[in-house]
């Protein structure tokens, strides 16, 4: 009789081929069922390993400090809090800014559908088509809007049960958001609280499932994630510090407030331009030519500093990539997965790379 070790029974080779494709079908089925019950929450944990990745040099600085040396929790409580901070305070300046301007808004909407709405005198400067937009204005704006034809077409245009369908799908929409967002956090949360274990479990699982290339391939897409959150995110509020003192200087009404939009605007590539250039496009209306051309100006040149030299520096510099396939990672992961895909874009474009070169060197050796 042959005694055989059980160790060795147990071990995947020793396996008959049938019980190892029952077993491979069985786990994929497990794992697909787990992904399919927790589909709804994916973004959120997507956000938080975003974070995380992005926040991953700060907290192990932090936790050497002597105010959270063994105190993980603290540190992870902290971290997130800032994390809600960050994104919490704009929105919410945002909303008590419209909220205070809700009762102004109502007098002039008031107003306009009294006495119309007066053709600003910027339109009588066209080069072309001034006759033809002083007509148009005349004939659904200037009127009291009560009575104006293009009033009452957007008023057949939308019945009561669809602007009522509309409304509610916007509020299900923005429920589902700070859901997702207090997910996000609640997740983040105990990422870092999990701390270098947690990474370290990552590339050990890396390294076992797909090799040394795997854990390398891993680590570069971890930095081409956080270099992206950096190149976005600060250059972004630096474009807003830098525009938000142009408005100030400017004296355009709510300098800070704008300010605010146009870093959350500048953290896209090439937003910015719209919140800068509509507000020198309002002040060129209000007769401030001088205040307007240098606003426009000087925008274009922060944006075009920024755009072209210091993101791809930050984005590009630690992760050796491309920028062509830094912004083609941006924006096409933008279009394919939303905001999510600013960040997933260019880990994929850093995936392309190095199978690139890896193929490259391969072909070199044959």
């Amino acid at each position: 009789m042959i005694n055989r070790n059980p160790a060795e029974a147990d071990h995947p080779a020793a396996k008959p081929i049938g019980q190892r494709v029952a077993l491979c079908v069985l786990y994929t089925a497990l794992v697909a069922t787990a992904l399919w019950t927790m589909s709804d929450f994916i973004p959120a944990v997507a956000w938080a390993g975003v974070m995380a990745i992005a926040l991953w040099p700060a907290s192990h600085w932090l936790e050497n400090t002597v105010l959270f040396r063994r105190r993980r929790t603290l540190l992870a409580f902290s971290l997130t809090l800032v994390v809600a901070f960050v994104f919490v305070v704009p929105f919410a300046l945002v909303a008590a800014q419209a909220a205070a301007e809700t009762h102004d808004l109502a007098q002039w909407l008031q107003n306009a559908s009294t006495n119309g709405i007066p053709m600003p005198d910027l339109f009588n400067h066209l080069p072309t088509g001034s006759a033809q937009v002083a007509s148009w204005w005349q004939a659904n704006l200037a009127t009291p809007l009560s009575a104006s034809p293009l009033a009452k077409n957007l008023h057949g245009g939308l019945h009561g049960a669809e602007a009522f369908a509309m409304t509610r799908h916007l509020g299900g929409r923005v429920t589902h958001g700070l859901v997702t967002f207090g997910f996000m956090l609640l997740v983040l949360f105990f990422v870092f609280r999990a701390g270098p274990s947690l990474g370290q479990q990552l590339v050990a699982a890396s390294r076992r499932a797909f090799g040394a290339d795997g854990a390398s391939l891993t680590q570069r897409m971890a930095a081409s994630v956080r270099s992206t959150v950096t190149g976005l995110v600060v250059v972004g509020l630096a474009e807003g510090a830098l525009l938000g003192i142009a408005y100030l200087i400017a004296r355009v009404p709510h300098a800070a407030l704008l300010g605010m939009l146009t870093a959350i605007a500048a953290m896209l590539p090439f937003c910015a331009p719209l919140v800068f250039l509509g507000t020198a496009l309002w002040l060129f209306s209000q007769g401030s030519t001088v205040a307007a051309v240098s606003l426009a100006v000087f925008g274009v040149i922060v944006v075009f500093i920024a755009e072209h030299f210091v993101r791809p520096a930050l984005i590009s510099g630690s992760t050796r990539l491309p920028f062509l396939l830094v912004l083609f990672g941006i924006l096409g992961g933008a279009e394919t997965f939303g905001l999510l895909g600013l960040f997933i874009g260019p880990a994929l474009m850093t995936v392309l790379t190095v199978l690139w070169s890896d193929w490259g060197r391969s072909s070199t050796r044959v």
